[in-house]
């Protein structure tokens, strides 16, 4: 069976409690009696009559009070359903702001875990290298061996130098030690040949 619409339901209950079609036929009523107590032929019958008017009108007067009090009531509704619709209306807004916030809020986050990620990374590969001060020491430590290194090559080197001055000096005195020994040796041959000449 199908489901019943609203408006069937209020069609009906019209229908029951004498609101809808029902009020024509009261008034339809309502004017026979009256037609009927214009023409009535006695005082009983038209004491009826007037009776069943009354009786009429008094269900015509509590239909519409009844009529009345239902339209303030759909008015009441239709204003608590306007305020209700203005309030999830405005709780959807604030939905929708609290999730635009939360969506910035989580690429903060993942910024933030970003960066974390990569000073922890830069943090490793420093940790890996010595530090200032004891880079400075090692510089400094460097700096001295190589001043220590650079004097003893001027030492090497003024001493390099001096034995060459030496050297040159030996060779030049081996040289003319060797002149004069060369000289001597000529000088003793030719007294020695000319000495069994004069003999």
């Amino acid at each position: 069976m199908g489901a019943v619409t609203d408006d069937e339901v209020i069609r009906k209950r019209l229908l029951i409690d004498g609101d809808g079609a029902g009020d024509d036929r009261r008034i339809n009523v309502l004017l026979k009696s009256f037609t009927k107590w214009c023409y009535s032929g006695s005082a009983e019958d038209g004491f009826t009559q007037y009776q069943r008017m009354l009786g009429t009108l008094a269900q015509c007067e509590f239909s519409m009070g009844k009529t009345l009090l239902v339209y303030d009531m759909n008015l009441r509704e239709m204003e608590n359903y306007e305020k209700i619709y203005n309030d999830i209306e405005q709780s959807i807004m604030s939905a929708h702001d609290k999730i635009s916030e939360c969506k910035k809020e989580i690429m903060r986050a993942k910024r933030i875990r970003k960066n974390r990620q990569e000073y922890d990374a830069l943090a490793k590969v420093i940790q890996q290298h010595p530090d200032r001060h004891e880079t400075l020491k090692q510089l400094e430590a460097l700096d001295k061996e190589l001043q220590q290194l650079s004097h003893i090559k001027e030492n090497v080197e003024d001493k390099l130098e001096l034995r060459k001055k030496q050297f040159h000096v030996l060779l030049s005195t081996i040289q003319e030690l060797q002149q004069t020994l060369e000289n001597d040796e000529k000088s003793e041959n030719e007294e020695s040949q000319g000495s069994p000449m004069d003999n």
